[in-house]
């Protein structure tokens, strides 16, 4: 008994040592990490030069906007890139473009990750800054097809003598997993109404399906159609010129091919780029190249902008659509909550919603496109849409008075689905067995480790067809078009922004200051407004909060599942959805 007394106590005196002990070093990270905040605090403010260039260096994901950077991103995850926000970028741009102390923009472009229609936003900056007469150049060691876009609006493209450049057109690559679900005893079953409904075929299928593929090739083409021709436009070529480029493989070739193509105009290392920078800026040889980031931008301001009886709001929808009261994605509580917040605002005279999202929960859809319709009827609602708006996101976006969207904007996809897994299989691969009581018929309706029966497959038809025929009704009314009409344009079928137009899905071609300048005029704002975005970013210590967690989890499942992670996500967020589905595939994969 004594020893077994001495082992307890002990044990119990270790524990409360090492609680200490890990307490002390919680504490000492804890204001380590304070000391880095406060540092950042008291660091010198930037402070813009005579004689400066912006540097615009896009190395990174573009989202539609980010929280300002804060201490904590290099401490928590030193080896990730940050993303950067389109709303800053184009700020930076606008301030450069309408400041006497920067003389140009220097492109660096070297690892950009950003959709088609973010791109096509940042380009027509930069096509307007060129309007100032000042200078644009572009340098890249390797450019990326995205980058090159971009980098093609320059008066002068440089690259590396060594480096390469990408120009290969576009692919859609989507992955499958139903082979691997059976291997795991998965079974998706499928509910869904339209032929072109393509979100659940990679749980179903090992390649797309004809309607798929149709569809796919044709929003392709049609965007592909406009990047190439603003490259040829940019560069002096013809549409034409560029496919043959293209089909030529640029990244292979050698330097002296990119310069015999017009590709590029001159090739130069780094240290020679430098010193044409310093010719342009009229700086001496040596001297330092005075230069703003898009970071160091938003800290320069052009005059005081004041909330004022004159504003407009511009509201961001970012992400899947779900059901929830969180500020992540889009949550149909916080969103509905801030429609009625622009709705009371007496201040706002009109809201532009800038929607970015492939749908989700089409009950979550449903309650955001009633707030937007009761907005609308006290003041304009003019929808800019970006990267995507498609299915739920479309749903949204229907009832506005008017809708915006670039060419290569993917968007429509008017269909829903439900996809419900049946791990029976799985259940018996590792020995679980089941069984059941119940005093009605549907009492252990939504059992995973059972298929559906006739019943509840023809119950749950019935659902999504009922679901599909009232976001199709939202749809008509809201494009003031007859259904029928409509729908030969739905059946959850994706179209660019550009062939949505054509079939009257969307109004105008642009980007959001487009849409902003729309909203002006409906409100009969004239040129004297202000714009304020909506909602307000979370601030650095709500993000510090809760990113640890969310990345612990992240990193430590990815460690130990390995190239099966992705599968587990996929799995995971169909689990946490509704059951009703208004969204296009998870992953379109397009490069």
């Amino acid at each position: 008994m004594k020893d077994f007394l001495k082992i307890m106590l002990a044990s119990a005196l270790g524990f409360i040592i090492a609680n200490i002990i890990l307490s002390l070093i919680a504490m000492l990270f804890f204001f380590g990490m304070m000391g880095s905040l406060a540092g950042s605090f008291t660091s010198e403010k930037f402070v813009l030069k005579e004689n400066s260039m912006l540097n615009l260096r896009l190395n990174g994901p573009i989202s539609e906007r980010v929280p300002e950077e804060d201490p904590f991103t290099e401490l928590l995850a030193p080896e990730a890139t940050a993303a950067m926000g389109l709303n800053d970028i184009v700020s930076a741009i606008r301030k450069a473009k309408n400041n006497d102390m920067i003389k140009g923009i220097y492109i660096d472009s070297r690892s950009i990750s950003a959709s088609m229609a973010t791109l096509a936003e940042i380009r027509n900056e930069l096509k307007s800054f060129k309007e100032s007469g000042k200078f644009v150049v572009a340098y890249a060691d390797t450019y990326s097809q995205a980058g090159y876009y971009l980098a093609s609006m320059a008066d002068k493209v440089a690259i590396n003598p060594m480096g390469n450049l990408d120009l290969h057109g576009l692919a859609s690559m989507p992955i499958f997993f139903k082979d691997a679900l059976d291997k795991l005893g998965i079974e998706m079953q499928i509910f869904k109404v339209g032929t072109y409904k393509s979100a659940v075929e990679p749980f179903t299928q090992n390649e797309m399906s004809d309607a798929n593929r149709e569809q796919v090739s044709s929003y392709l083409n049609d965007a592909w159609s406009f990047l190439r021709a603003d490259i040829a436009e940019a560069r002096s070529l013809t549409p034409e010129k560029v496919d043959a480029l293209a089909n030529q493989m640029p990244l292979l070739q050698t330097t002296d091919f990119l310069l015999e193509a017009n590709l590029v105009d001159t090739l130069l290392y780094e240290t020679e780029m430098k010193d044409y920078l310093r010719t342009l800026l009229s700086l001496e040889e040596g001297k330092m190249i005075p230069s703003a980031t898009v970071s160091n931008m938003r800290s320069v301001t052009t005059k005081t902008v004041k909330k004022t009886g004159n504003t407009i709001g511009i509201l961001y929808a970012q992400g899947n659509i779900v059901s929830g009261t969180g500020a992540s994605n889009i949550q149909d509580k916080y969103m509905v909550n801030q429609i009625e917040k622009l709705r009371k605002d007496e201040d706002i005279k009109a809201v532009v919603f800038r929607i970015n999202s492939g749908g989700g929960s089409a009950y979550a859809s449903e309650q955001i496109w009633k707030a937007i319709s009761d907005l609308k009827k006290e003041k304009p609602v003019v929808v800019s849409m970006g990267d995507v708006a498609a299915s739920g996101g479309y749903y949204i976006a229907c009832n506005a008075d008017r809708i915006v969207a670039q060419p290569t904007t993917l968007t429509g996809s008017i269909g829903i689905f439900g996809m419900i897994p049946n791990m029976e299989g799985t259940a018996e691969k590792i020995g679980i067995s089941t069984d059941v009581v119940k005093t009605n018929e549907y009492g252990d309706f939504g059992n995973i480790t059972r298929p559906f029966n006739d019943q509840e497959k023809q119950l749950l038809q019935n659902m999504i067809e009922k679901g599909y025929d009232i976001f199709l009704t939202r749809c008509a009314e809201g494009r003031n078009m007859p259904k029928d009409s409509l729908a030969l344009y739905a059946e959850g079928r994706v179209w660019t922004g550009n062939q949505a137009k054509e079939i009257g899905l969307v109004d105008e071609l642009g980007g959001i200051e487009r849409a902003i300048e729309i909203a002006a005029e409906m409100a009969n704002l004239g040129k004297s407004y202000v714009v304020f975005e909506y909602p307000k970013m979370r601030t650095m210590i709500e993000e510090l909060l809760d990113r640890p967690k969310e990345e612990l989890a992240a990193r430590t499942m990815k460690e130990y599942l390995g190239e099966s992670y992705e599968l587990f996500m996929l799995l995971r967020d169909i689990r946490e959805q509704d059951y009703i589905q208004a969204r296009i595939p998870y992953e379109l994969n397009i490069r």
